[in-house]
């Protein structure tokens, strides 16, 4: 059985190959990487920089503590202080979403039940993000990103 030999057409078309490759599967990976960014934090980076220590500070010094859970059609934000009781916010402003887009975010309308913060939201399994700013009663601002994993129902 012979072999054909291995010319410099066949390399050259091997080399175009793999290049080829690599270099759409890294324009796919760019373009999803840019197409789902959800944006900027904040517009300047630097002046946000200039009170953080103090932000943080203010926001430590409420010994606030936020769990978030899903069920039943709802989204339960709660809010506790330092001892565990139930804190009712003067503000809160939140934007439930996916942590790798934009696509899925809302803003739900929580309502406090005297224990928790509730909105209706149907979610799909995954991950979901809950950015929210609350406003104590002295006016100290309160951020935190907090994290809310909805499990696949079983049957």
């Amino acid at each position: 059985m012979m072999t054909k030999p291995l010319t410099g057409r066949h390399v050259a078309t091997i080399f175009i190959c793999a290049f080829t490759v690599i270099i759409t599967v890294n324009l796919t990976l760019a373009f999803n990487a840019v197409s789902t960014f959800p944006g900027l934090e904040v517009k300047n980076s630097y002046v946000a920089s200039q009170h953080f220590d103090k932000n943080r500070e203010a926001q430590q010094s409420l010994g606030w503590s936020v769990l978030a859970q899903a069920r039943d059609g709802q989204v339960m934000l709660s809010v506790t202080d330092a001892q565990g009781d139930p804190v009712e916010v003067a503000k809160l402003d939140a934007t439930l979403g996916r942590a790798t887009h934009v696509r899925d975010d809302t803003s739900p309308d929580f309502k406090y039940d005297g224990q928790h913060y509730v909105a209706p939201a149907v979610l799909s399994p995954g991950n979901w993000n809950i950015r929210m700013v609350a406003e104590a009663e002295d006016g100290t601002v309160f951020r935190q990103r907090v994290i809310l994993h909805v499990a696949k129902e079983r049957s």
